[in-house]
């Protein structure tokens, strides 16, 4: 995982955690508070599958990327090895 990747998964551990102690420490019923804590839970279960698809989209297009480079690498150096043997022909 980059750092991005780090970087994003930490704010959102980190405001999952203060939302869960913000909700713990409110002056509210119970019954408010696992309310309003099972929503943000949905919430940040929701952002992490966002961030998960993003992940998996970024690795599919550095994917596609270094695949084209290793095909027009491939090519180039097939193209050398015939001018080379064109060379001693």
């Amino acid at each position: 995982m980059n750092s991005t990747g780090k970087f994003i998964l930490g704010v959102l551990g980190a405001a999952a955690a203060g939302t869960v102690v913000g909700l713990l420490i409110a002056p509210e019923k119970g019954s408010d508070t696992r309310k309003k804590l099972v929503e943000s839970i949905g919430k940040l279960a929701i952002d992490a599958a966002n961030v998960l698809q993003s992940g998996k989209q970024q690795l599919a297009d550095a994917s596609d990327v270094v695949s084209e480079e290793a095909e027009g690498l491939k090519n180039d150096a097939k193209q050398r090895v015939r001018n080379v043997q064109e060379s001693f022909s």
